[in-house]
């Protein structure tokens, strides 16, 4: 059962990563239309050893190092396949302050989109909160507020880790709209040709290493097996570069897939933090969960399609 338990896992991180990324596609595919063939192909395959490899590969390890550092770098990669009761005891004892800063991470991330972000909107309340978007910054503060004061009753670590999730949150965010305005820019710019391909294949990483971060907080949620992670997260992308020139208008069609992506990013984030003040979620919890919320605004974003064909 184990096996079958790692491949289910390893299909839910696969399916977050790429419906969570279409964002991030939708940005490439529009900023490498303004570039040559030949830096498109540079991107397209060699840029996949750097998506891969070293954001989503390497981020997670570190994440798990300085977490943990007792485990030491390589004991970081191979702790989850250690037979040392020790080593299962510090991942045990290290794991809460990971959950609950990642797990606020992701709440953010989800009440962001709720309140500010425009929307295709999937079910009736999107409407309303959108409407209502002065209230994000309350809403988190209060969530904040009220995770710290149960938190640091636990332990300080555990409050400031908290803080350090929201932190974490709003400076990646800042980063995530600098590349917008930069998109716009270089979209703008597509006659003047004012910046070489190379410029624009380093924007290409540097963007897709600020949107990798959902993914691999996320990917905590379902998992602290890096090899899983690695393998997860890593198809996703591979499969994200391929819809990025192939199909990415056809994915464009169905309207509710941010949608799909940003409940399943809620549920991960209050998983990883109920987690943390010690209830216990199934292993199987994230992704079923994950695979039914995508699933269910799929079948949302077809019918929608052949209503709208109709």
């Amino acid at each position: 059962m184990e096996w079958l338990l790692a491949v289910f896992t390893v299909v839910g991180l696969c399916l977050f990563e790429i419906v969570s990324s279409v964002d991030n596609a939708v940005i490439n595919a529009e900023v490498l239309n303004t570039m040559s063939r030949k830096a498109r192909r540079w991107f397209l395959v060699w840029g996949i050893l750097v998506a891969v490899f070293l954001i989503r590969g390497l981020l997670p390890w570190l994440i798990i190092f300085f977490t943990a550092p007792e485990l030491g770098f390589i004991g970081s990669l191979t702790a989850t396949f250690s037979n040392d009761s020790s080593v299962h005891e510090i991942i045990e004892k290290s794991s809460p302050v990971l959950l609950m800063g990642g797990g606020i991470f992701l709440v953010f991330l989800f009440f962001h989109w709720l309140f500010m972000e425009t929307k295709n909107y999937g079910l009736h309340h999107e409407r309303f909160f959108h409407r209502h978007s002065v209230w994000f910054y309350a809403a988190v503060s209060v969530i904040l507020a009220f995770v710290t004061w149960y938190a640091i009753k636990i332990s300080g670590i555990l409050g400031f880790s908290a803080v350090v999730g929201s932190t974490v949150f709003f400076i990646v965010h800042g980063f995530k709209q600098n590349a917008e305005a930069v998109e716009h820019q270089l979209l703008h710019e597509k006659e003047k040709g004012s910046l070489s391909d190379i410029s624009k294949i380093m924007y290409l990483e540097a963007i897709d290493a600020t949107f990798s971060i959902d993914g691999v907080l996320g990917a905590f949620a379902f998992t602290f097996s890096l090899p899983l992670i690695l393998l997860g997260n890593g198809l996703g992308a591979i499969a994200v570069r391929q819809l990025t020139v192939g199909n990415i208008e056809r994915v464009k069609k169905y309207k509710y897939l941010k949608n799909g992506a940003m409940y399943s990013i809620l549920f991960l984030g209050s998983f990883m933090v109920a987690e943390a003040f010690g209830a216990h979620i199934p292993v199987w919890g994230s992704p079923a969960i994950t695979v039914g919320v995508l699933v269910f605004f799929f079948w949302k974003s077809v019918r929608e399609l052949k209503d709208t064909k109709a």
